[in-house]
């Protein structure tokens, strides 16, 4: 664990009431972040990634357990502190347009956070929105138009200098390319790559796509119904995954091999996501899982250390 992470998260849990039930969504999650690095969430539709995205934000609070960004306790921050921090903290969205309002010109809407926390003059914030615009590959002209004149790609590279307008330190994408074709998801991923380098940006990037996590990624934890069930230096993961589920889903990335000696067969996940209002007994996910025995059925597995840094929840685990 590094001395100093930019962001420590320990323990936190979330659950809903829906329908009279309590529904699962997060599970006893812990992880830190340096500064600099990028930690990939991944895991099916419904697994938790982007409410723990925005528990970390304290977009949603949580149940129980601490967030800490620059040693400071989001839960304890009040409203001032908080609102200052947010400064530091920005989101990209995955649907850019719906997060941007069709009444406001890109240029206001970039402009907005900044005049919100009174930075700089109108002259400079203007000036600002030139220069954001360009770094993300767009022309000064864009401030004028109206989201709806602009193409997905655009619209996500709008809502990337948005996020950077206010200097921030860390970025929750937040599935940012998965609405986009695949020749602009290349442009935007290597936009944020790069980003990341010239500004020391700290990443926490949810995707369902393995390929993406595993370019961006230097850490990754995997998440099934809410709960991390494995963690690991992307390297590793890649290398040597040891949950089930991370199995599998690596299995079932679409690969082009080199010789006819390396393909493969492609392996799709059986079963559906259990429902979180209902989750299984012992290891949630042991009704999709070929290696399930009894003892997974009946007995809830603890976190175990496969290698330093590197940990699964599972009974296989030695």
């Amino acid at each position: 664990m590094p001395n100093n992470p930019l962001l420590r998260v320990e323990n936190v849990s979330k659950t809903f009431r829906v329908q009279g039930k309590k529904l699962h969504a997060i599970e006893n999650v812990s992880f830190t972040l340096e500064a600099g690095k990028t930690l990939g969430l991944v895991g099916e539709s419904g697994s938790g990634k982007s409410t723990l995205g925005r528990m970390v934000l304290r977009l949603l609070e949580s149940d129980k357990g601490k967030i800490f960004f620059e040693d400071v306790e989001l839960s304890k921050a009040n409203k001032e502190k908080l609102r200052a921090m947010r400064r530091d903290m920005q989101i990209i969205f995955q649907d850019p347009k719906a997060s941007l309002s069709p009444r406001m010109t890109v240029g206001d809407a970039i402009e907005d956070a900044m005049a919100i926390h009174k930075i700089g003059t109108k002259v400079s914030r203007h000036e600002r929105v030139i220069e954001l615009l360009e770094r993300v590959g767009l022309p000064s002209e864009v401030q004028y138009a109206y989201p709806h004149e602009l193409s997905g790609g655009q619209l996500q590279r709008v809502g990337i200098a948005r996020a950077l307008s206010l200097n921030p330190k860390l970025l929750i994408c937040d599935e940012p390319v998965s609405a986009l074709d695949v020749s602009i998801q290349v442009q935007v991923i290597q936009l944020l790559k790069d980003l990341q380098k010239e500004f020391n940006l700290t990443y926490i990037f949810i995707s369902h796509n393995l390929a993406v996590v595993e370019y961006l990624s230097d850490e990754i934890a995997v998440l099934y119904l809410g709960e991390v069930v494995e963690q690991a230096p992307a390297d590793e993961l890649f290398k040597k995954p040891t949950h089930p589920y991370t199995q599998v889903l690596l299995n079932s990335i679409l690969k082009i091999p080199d010789s006819v000696e390396q393909k493969q067969q492609m392996v799709s996940i059986q079963g559906e996501v259990p429902s979180p209002l209902n989750p299984p007994s012992g290891c949630t996910f042991h009704p999709r899982c070929s290696f399930a025995s009894d003892v997974c059925m009946a007995v809830k597995p603890e976190r175990k250390i496969v290698s330093e840094g590197h940990s699964a929840v599972c009974h296989l685990v030695e």
